[in-house]
């Protein structure tokens, strides 16, 4: 949980509450905004696409992350540079997801050999914590300006690291032992029954299509998760505290989302409850813009943030219906998927914004993206 709060809470989303800070520095425009913005989930598409190819201890690369982490984001409050910023979001990206993935990894094989698979909710709140810590802080020392958030959060990263290092040292661990000679014939039965399912028509038609609506989420949230700060700062009268406020809210939502997520029915259709978590963000993405007050941003934040987490896991259990233990694969095309949703977002939202002088078309057609979405997710439900 603190290596997530360290790696995404700080390495990749605390650039949101700062991003108002930096507007106002004078050192950055919307569009310069939104190219950071991009350039980061582009180096978290590359890192999650890169993770097949690391063959280290898992232990070792989150050290090597939590480490990283902490450099680039000392890194943003030393300079001024657009282009220095511009590498430091993307690598901050690429070791955002690097972090992620083995963290979990390496969390939920401690979790089953301690017999504790309950706890693994416990481990995606991290998340949730880090953007609650850095929202509450801009909210209280704004004043000081960007270039002192970066460096608080640097400080903040670098003793939750050193305070979860020792943990990560039993690197030895953290490859899953080889099956069992005995069960060397049912096994090789069984992943032969397996590729006969994954290749069935119905089958890899399911696939493509729950890659391809993965994708939608990620640009649906991507544009709020980003210029939520921004957008209520323009809503609001000035001066209110309220803009500062949402963020943490976000996170609030998610570590509720991702504990509840947790315990819903395995049984219950993951395209079922995928739609439903699109829609509860389509509906706290348009309550900001037809109710731009206080009230209508809070009860946004909490729609967006509370599946946030869900809709990975929902997806995550989807692939493995449809691959069972050969599901590796098809979750990385979906994450790929998800990050482009991502990478597009802010690109489409912050030109649209500059031209029109609003983001409300921008939030519109990522509601809508939503909602069409969760309407393809229960077509293909229903088809089955």
């Amino acid at each position: 949980m603190a290596a997530l709060a360290v790696a995404l809470g700080v390495g990749r989303f605390a650039f949101t509450p700062l991003l108002p800070l930096m507007l106002h520095g004078g050192a950055l425009d919307l569009r310069g905004g939104g190219w950071l913005a991009s350039l980061n989930y582009a180096g978290y598409f590359a890192g999650a696409v890169s993770c097949v190819a690391l063959r280290l201890p898992h232990g070792r690369i989150v050290r090597a992350g939590l480490a990283a982490t902490v450099l680039l984001t000392l890194a943003m409050g030393l300079t001024q540079q657009f282009w220095l910023w511009a590498a430091v979001r993307f690598v901050a990206g690429a070791v955002s997801a690097w972090t992620f993935v083995f963290a979990s990894q390496w969390g939920l094989r401690r979790l089953a050999q301690l017999g504790a698979h309950e706890w693994s909710g416990v481990i995606y709140t991290g998340p949730g914590f880090g953007i609650i810590a850095t929202g509450l802080w801009v909210s209280a020392a704004g004043g000081l300006g960007a270039r002192a958030g970066w460096l608080a959060f640097a400080a903040v990263s670098a003793l939750l690291a050193a305070l979860v290092w020792p943990a990560f040292g039993d690197s030895d661990a953290s490859s899953a032992p080889p099956p069992r000679s005995s069960s060397a014939s049912a096994s090789a039965s069984a992943a032969k029954s397996a590729d006969a399912v994954a290749n069935a028509p119905a089958n890899r038609a399911d696939a493509f299509w729950l890659v391809l609506l993965y994708a939608v989420p990620g640009f649906g949230y991507i544009i709020t998760a980003t210029f939520l700060p921004v957008i209520a700062r323009h809503a609001l009268a000035h001066g209110s505290v309220w803009p500062d406020l949402f963020w943490p809210m976000f996170g609030a939502a998610l570590i509720a989302g991702a504990l509840g997520a947790a315990r819903l029915p395995l049984h219950w259709d993951n395209r079922f409850m995928l739609a439903g978590c699109y829609v509860l963000q389509a509906v706290g993405i348009a309550l900001g813009i037809v109710w731009p007050n206080a009230a209508g941003f809070s009860f946004g934040s909490v729609l967006i943030g509370l599946p946030f987490t869900a809709i990975t896991l929902f997806a995550m259990r989807e692939a493995r219906v449809l691959r069972g233990e050969h599901a590796a694969a098809l979750m990385g095309y979906a994450t790929a998927a998800y990050g482009i949703g991502q990478i597009a977002g802010p690109l489409v939202a912050a030109p649209l914004a500059a031209s029109t002088g609003s983001f409300s078309p921008s939030l519109w057609l990522a509601a809508a993206a939503l909602v069409l979405g969760a309407a393809g997710l229960v077509w293909r439900a229903a088809r089955a």
